[in-house]
């Protein structure tokens, strides 16, 4: 699952990689966003397209339809990619398919010398470049207010044996000219379900490194949280 990742370079430079020639429709500023561990529930920026542009907003993490937050079901974070186009529980916003830029995500597991306990990990693109999650959700139109049920959710597959740990699920991670397809209202249900389903980037196409257990903490948010663990970074840093 994805539970954690990081989001911390500037929106221009999250656009510059997605090289979408549609207009950002009401501008953005491009001051580093800074997110080093960002956790379910909190606002995060997201891209999606409207009115022929692409609107940047920000959107809660976490999403439950109507019915299921009557019954008090609580909101999802991920959705399976295998049953995300057919299944209840999202039908409503599968068709409202968004970006997550991030430069990477956290995953945990158990620690070898202290199986009680679990090491974090930080996984990023072996090149560094930053990476789109794909997602859906209950979206705010462009100019408008963000509502109280509007959410998110993050698209994960499964770890397919060649990251961490093989019983885990990753984020499906699309490559910018997928990215710019996934999030174009053209693109028909089938050609996003094959999208998400199909052509992720491959588990060859990451890296990923031991970080610092106070991650863990959501009250921790500085950069020295995706600092390999044995780089000293300095701890007022997290």
């Amino acid at each position: 699952m994805c539970g954690r990742f990081a989001q911390y370079q500037g929106m221009a430079d999250y656009l510059r990689e997605l090289n979408s020639e549609q207009e950002v429709i009401g501008g953005y500023d491009n001051l580093p966003i800074e997110r080093y561990n960002v956790a379910p529930q909190t606002n995060v920026q997201l891209l999606h397209a409207e009115g022929g542009g692409l609107t940047i907003a920000a959107v809660r993490w976490g999403w439950a339809p109507h019915w299921a937050k009557k019954g008090k079901m609580p909101a999802s974070i991920n959705a399976r990619v295998e049953t995300v186009a057919s299944g209840k529980f999202f039908k409503q916003i599968w068709p409202h398919r968004a970006l997550v830029a991030a430069d990477g995500w956290f995953e945990w597991v158990k620690d070898e010398t202290d199986p009680k306990h679990k090491q974090p990990y930080f996984i990023r693109l072996r090149s560094g470049e930053p990476m789109f999650f794909a997602a859906i959700g209950q979206l705010p139109h462009a100019g408008s207010d963000v509502r109280e049920d509007d959410g998110f959710v993050i698209i994960t597959a499964d770890a397919q044996g060649g990251m961490l740990d093989i019983h885990d699920r990753r984020p499906v991670v699309l490559p910018a000219d997928l990215a710019r397809e996934w999030i174009d209202p053209n693109t028909t249900s089938q050609r996003a379900e094959q999208i998400v389903r199909e052509l992720g980037l491959p588990s060859v196409t990451f890296e990923w490194y031991q970080v610092n257990k106070a991650v863990g903490n959501v009250k921790n948010t500085g950069a020295a949280l995706i600092a390999p663990l044995d780089s000293r970074e300095p701890l007022d840093r997290l």
